[in-house]
């Protein structure tokens, strides 16, 4: 019942799905519904919870995959989430971000849920974008932390575009902007910017002493 929760919540939102609804897809009766769940806001906890579950466990298994480099991890998560919207034909979206607006402002306990949800998922960016300075991908300078809350919030941004949308064009916007920035944050970018600079201030150097 919580996987029909999870499915019908992403695509519907939590008001536009009574309960009816959700017994009539899992084919129990409504009386045990009540009996395992005690209430809809009670369920929609657990459904938060599960769709958690599910998510780091997808984001383990890109991000963790050290035959990849770390930014390329990244990148990957972002075809692969892609793909699945292109799926289901942008109808659906994320559960977290598409309760996030509806709930947050209006119960602590479901905006508590939430938010621990996001910020798990922040962590595991975080960690991978860490790995990215160990490598070498990244300058050891970067604010990894304020780079995964700068990506997540973009992505759910990007997330509620393309359905707006029916198109992949916002997600793909996202993408290519923050794989571009962590490119542009290599140590190897860094020197090149530090070598020009050292040159032009050298040329100027010459130039005024030949003045």
């Amino acid at each position: 019942m919580l996987r029909i929760g999870v499915a019908v919540f992403t695509e519907k939102g939590f008001y536009n799905t009574p309960i009816d609804e959700i017994v009539a897809a899992a084919g129990v009766p409504k009386g045990s519904f009540a009996y395992y769940f005690g209430s809809k806001d009670a369920y929609t906890v657990q459904v938060i919870e599960r769709y958690a579950e599910y998510f780091n466990k997808k984001l383990d298994r890109i991000l963790s995959d050290t035959s990849v480099e770390p930014i390329e991890r990244v990148k990957a998560f972002m075809d692969e989430a892609t793909a699945g919207m292109e799926r289901y034909e942008f109808r659906r979206g994320c559960l977290v971000g598409n309760l996030g607006q509806e709930l947050a402002a209006l119960d602590e306990t479901f905006r508590e849920v939430l938010l621990s949800t996001v910020q798990g998922w922040q962590s595991r960016v975080q960690a991978c974008l860490e790995e990215a300075q160990h490598t070498g991908q990244l300058s050891a300078a970067v604010d990894t932390k304020g780079l995964a809350r700068l990506f997540w919030y973009a992505w759910e941004g990007a997330v509620l575009g393309s359905k707006l949308e029916k198109s992949r064009g916002p997600l793909d916007a996202v993408s290519q902007a923050f794989i571009g920035q962590l490119r542009s944050l290599s140590p190897t970018k860094e020197t090149s910017e530090v070598r020009k600079s050292s040159g032009r201030r050298r040329a100027i150097g010459k130039f005024e002493r030949a003045s």
